[in-house]
Parts: structure tokens; sequence; C-alpha cells
């Protein structure tokens, strides 16, 4: 490229020594190195038509003011990445996954854990306000309670604002309404490894599907009775256990049988025998990624246990129609914060934490698991696609 100086302006001779870093060309900078001359009072530009123009900006920089990294819209980097000289359209990549999540819509399974008559079914189909449990789905009110513990799952589809969620509800029914309900948590560390291992398998085919199905429980809602004392031993032993395979959240049922200064004084009692007894439950300590998360999560950690109230009735209360439970003295509201700690759930469980739960699962318990398995069997031998199409029938 020749140089052309402009009339008004008389070059200088060559200075011998240029500072560092003036006028060098960057390999990462789209501007063709600076002619000899930079300083003193003359400059020796080139022609405007070999002016890379940015980005964004309305017509070429002047010469005597620019310099690498100072372009119209620059940013600097201190990670020695390009600087940006303009507006390129990175920040869609969130658009386009909220499209490409839209389309395709997202799984989320969740566990309900308890003895019957704790309102399981009911605050589930509150949380989701729908009929989503397994007795909305058929299931006989006079049907006796199993003899051995039994797991159930329903699935739906729920779309909201374009958003696709497959829901699985999977309950227990039968779980601790035994006379001996010694080990009756093992049915239930059994479907969830199991879930872990169709999963697993699915990610050693050589040919395996474009998007795995994910039947891994997310969450696991366990339901304290209310007695006010103490937890029982087995629910001690059902969270010591599962901890470590599945996140849970300890909900107390049906807390409108409680004073607001009895459920205090249990609450503080739960928390304290879980911290005696070693559990942990969702949101872990050692699971915050900042300063930020930390504080948000010991506000949901200070709340926990959640003490719920479910219904799917809806009352009149002041003019609007509210979802609550009417007794002597009146209705309890579910979603009013002065009456029960449903909302706090629900907006813990779906509106806050639903994706960070999905991520522990996979990155956490999953890993755990597969890990595992791994060097028990000195890794898993692909499955035939004969096998494949068999266990998808």
């Amino acid at each position: 490229m020749s140089d052309i100086v402009p009339p008004e302006v008389k070059p200088k001779p060559a200075v011998p020594a240029k500072p560092p870093n003036v006028g060098a060309h960057s390999p990462s900078s789209p501007f063709p190195p600076q002619g000899p001359g930079v300083g003193g009072g003359g400059i020796v530009a080139p022609p405007t038509s070999a002016i890379p123009v940015p980005i964004g900006s309305h017509g070429p920089s002047h010469a005597g003011s620019h310099s690498v990294g100072h372009g119209h819209g620059g940013s600097h980097s201190t990670g020695g990445g390009s600087t940006l000289l303009g507006y390129i359209g990175i920040d869609t990549i969130i658009e386009q996954m909220r499209k490409k999540t839209m389309k395709t819509g997202f799984d989320f399974n969740i566990m309900v854990v308890g003895h019957s008559g704790l309102g399981k079914s009911t605050l589930v189909n509150t949380l989701f306000k729908s009929q989503v449990s397994r007795k909305s789905a058929g299931w006989s009110r006079d049907e006796k309670i199993p003899k051995t513990m039994e797991i159930k799952s329903v699935s739906h589809v729920i779309e909201e604002g374009g958003v696709k969620m497959k829901l699985t509800v999977v309950d227990t029914p039968g779980f601790g309404d035994q006379i001996n309900n010694d080990n009756c948590w093992e049915p239930i560390s059994k479907y969830i490894n199991e879930q872990f291992e169709k999963f697993l398998k699915e990610e050693v085919n050589i040919t395996r599907k474009k998007r795995i199905p994910d039947t891994r429980v997310h969450c696991c809602l366990y339901f304290i009775p209310p007695t006010g004392h103490s937890l029982r031993q087995l629910d001690v032993e059902f969270m010591k256990r599962l901890s470590h395979s599945v996140n849970i959240i300890p909900v107390i049922a049906k807390s409108d049988t409680m004073t607001l200064e009895e459920r205090q004084e249990f609450k503080q009692r739960v928390r304290k025998e879980l911290e005696m007894n070693g559990i942990e439950f969702y949101p872990q300590k050692e699971f915050d990624d900042d300063i930020e998360d930390k504080s948000d999560n010991d506000k949901i950690r200070e709340t926990m246990p959640f003490a719920v109230v479910g219904s799917d009735k809806e009352y009149q209360v002041n003019g609007k129609r509210v979802l609550g439970r009417k007794t002597p003295w009146g209705i309890i509201e579910v979603e009013n914060p002065n009456h029960c700690e449903f909302a706090q759930l629900r907006d813990f469980l779906i509106r806050s934490h639903l994706q960070d739960l999905k991520e522990v699962t996979h990155n956490i318990h999953y890993e755990t698991y597969r890990a595992k398995r791994l060097n028990e069997n000195g890794g898993l031998h692909p499955i035939t696609s004969n096998a494949t199409q068999e266990s998808n029938l």
C-alpha cells in the first residue's frame, strides 16, 4: 500500500527509534501498521478508502486519534482476547437458547415421599395448578393401601408462555404405613439408581439418541408429619441414606394443624436434628457457586423445612378467589405467606432453583453413580442396536 501525503502536511525524516508498542501491528487488529512518522507533528495517513470502518460506526475514525484497543464501541480485554470494535451480536446466544428450549421443551421429575394422609398428591396439584398427581390420573380412592411400598409415576406435558415441560410425578404409596418399616427406603433407592443406569446405558451406546430421555429424579419432597415433637427414626434413616443420591427437600405437611409458635419451634427442632445426624438437604452448602448464591441459599436453609398447606379448592375471600382450606374458624389461604410457606416453596422449587436442581442431579449425583459403575465394571460395554431397540419397547 503506497502512502499518500496530504498537501498541507510535510513528512519528517523517519525517527530512528520509536517507543515500544507504538505503531506496532496487532495480529488481532484489522488495522494495518502505521507508517513511520508517528509522533512529532506529522502523520503519514493512508487513503480514506483504505481505513477500515468499525462495524456499527458511521464513518472512518480520525487517524490522529486512533490507537489499537480504543476504537468505536471498543472494550478493553484483560485476558489477551480481541477488542470488539462494534456490535457483532454475541448476546443473541441467550435468545437462541431460549428459542431452542421452547421448541424442544425440557424434563422435570419430582418424587414425593411420605406416609398416607399427608396430602402429597394435593400439594403437587397445588404446586403446578393442575391435576398432575397419580390420584388425578385414574387412581381409585377406594383402592386399598398396598401391602408393600410401591412406586407409581405419571407424566404430563405442561405449557406456559410457550415453554413446554414434561413433568413426571413419582409417588410412593405405602411408604411408612406398615407395622414393620425396616428397609422400606430400599425400593426408592433402587428406583433412583435404575434411572441413573438407564441414562448411563444410553450415554455409552455407540449410536445413541440425539436427545437422551431424562427420567432421573431431580427432586424429592420428603413429607414430615406435623407431630410437633421430633423426627421419627424412619425420617432420619430415609434422608440419611438417600441424601447422597437425590436432592431432598424436607417439608412439614398440613402445617395448619399447629399454631405459629408450635410451627416455629418444630422447624427449629427439625433443623437441629438434621444437623446432628449429618443429613444434607438441598441446597447443600458445598454447592454454592459464589457469595451471592451463598447469601440467597443461606436464607432458604434458615426457612427450611417449609411448613406447607396444599389445597385444590377455591374460596371467595375479600372479593377474590383464592386456594385454601376451610376450617370452623376461617379459611387458610394457601398462597398467603402469613398463613403458610407454600408460596416460598413454590418460588424456590420452580421459579429460582429448578434449573439448578437439574444441574446438581446431573453434575453431582449422576456423576457419582457413573464413576462408581465405571470403576466397578472397568467400563461399560456399548449396547448393540438390537438390545437398544428391545429396551425401548
